[in-house]
């Protein structure tokens, strides 16, 4: 026998000896690639994950987009991830297995979560520090579209805004999930004069919700001027650059501005260092002195820093249960947009990305896929191009 032989047959010995080769169960999910367009972002399989210490594993139901996550596609964030990795920062489930130490949930539980990164897959695991319990009446769409959106809008109403009857709010990106929550909650309180600033295709489905609404491609500060002479009390601004000095110039005495998103520099498919750098040159230095002397506050909100790199996760679990407490009252409901396939998440970004989203998107892995939303402008534009080069 050769030594190419003996080699051969003590390979097939060894894998006698080991036995059949232990099946490693897969789970569905979307990975982003590598920053740029929507056709970075794939639903694949990828090996399931399994619940470490004080974890829970969720069978994923529903998640939610959010325009977070078109920044993190084209790198547009301060630190961007590492690619490849699933998106996604939260979602709704049911419990599927729980790791040592867990005593708050149980298998069969239905919760939502907020992740830092991860959530589109239907199989997630995740601290159960940000892991809540649904109420029983809500289903995993609402759970889904519900945290990221009504966390944000509530902690700038009421914990940093100070909302109070008689007060004005200014909201940009009405049509969108933080711009209905918005709408929502200040509901909840007496003689709230709520504008908004949306495009024009979305104002005939939201114009009911809002006492005021403008085309914020027009001069909108000198229209809300004429509607609230004396300015506005808060100022919810989601889009930064030039946009946030005007958002400042419109508070009155004692107003505040706030600030949870900088979408302007989100301009096309892929990151432009000319609208980052725009949207920062934009805004005016911010001087105390002046705010001091005008009797102004600005401020910001960034959820996700404050529960994974703050540690206020107690803070939010407050928060949420807040909400839920609202939600059991019928004082909310998340308006969702539409429920879309992992596989057609190239489609349901192009539409946020485009503004058409009236409400959330969210994404279900036991959706059947639309293969015809699947097919973007610029899939159609690279097939163009492509049949033409054949010719």
């Amino acid at each position: 026998m050769s030594e190419a032989e003996n080699t051969a047959a003590n390979a097939s010995k060894a894998e006698e000896n080991q036995g059949p080769a232990e099946e490693v169960n897969e789970t569905r999910c979307v990975v982003l690639q590598g920053f740029g367009g929507v056709r970075m972002v794939k639903a694949v399989k990828r090996p399931q994950v399994s619940a470490a210490e004080e974890e829970v594993l969720i069978r994923v139901k529903a998640c939610g987009l959010s325009f977070l996550d078109l920044m993190v596609r084209q790198g547009a964030i301060e630190n961007p991830p590492r690619t490849p990795l699933v998106m996604g920062f939260e979602c709704a489930g049911e419990i599927m297995a729980v790791g040592e130490k867990v005593t708050d949930f149980a298998v069969g539980d239905r919760v939502i979560a907020l992740t830092d990164y991860n959530a589109w897959s239907e199989v997630v695991a995740v601290p159960t520090k940000h892991v809540y319990r649904m109420p029983s009446t809500m289903g995993f769409q609402d759970g889904a579209a519900l945290p990221m959106n009504y966390i944000t809008a509530y902690v700038m109403l009421f914990e940093m805004g100070g909302l109070a009857p008689g007060h004005s709010v200014l909201v940009h990106s009405a049509g969108g999930g933080v711009g209905h929550a918005v709408s929502q909650l200040c509901q909840t309180v007496d003689d709230i004069t709520l504008i908004g600033t949306a495009s024009q295709i979305k104002h005939e489905a939201i114009k009911d919700k809002f006492a005021h609404l403008f085309d914020h491609t027009a001069d909108y500060v000198q229209e809300i001027r004429k509607v609230s002479p004396e300015g506005i009390d808060l100022v919810l601004d989601s889009l930064c650059g030039e946009d946030a000095n005007r958002g400042v110039s419109l508070l009155k005495p004692m107003g505040r501005y706030l600030l949870y998103g900088s979408s302007n520099i989100v301009t096309g498919e892929t990151k432009s260092f000319f609208s980052v750098a725009k949207s920062w040159w934009q805004v005016d230095k911010v001087s105390p002195i002046k705010l001091y002397d005008e009797n102004k506050s600005i401020g910001g909100f960034n959820l996700r820093h404050l529960l994974f790199k703050q540690g206020r996760h107690a803070y939010v679990r407050s928060i949420m249960n807040k909400l839920f407490n609202m939600y059991n009252q019928g004082k909310i409901r998340p308006t969702v947009d539409s429920v879309l396939a992992f596989e057609d998440i190239s489609a349901a970004m192009q539409k946020m990305h485009d503004r058409k989203n009236i409400g959330k998107i969210i994404l279900d892995p036991t959706a059947v896929p639309n293969q015809n939303s699947t097919e973007t402008e610029a899939d159609k534009k690279c097939t163009e191009e492509n049949a033409e080069h054949s010719q």
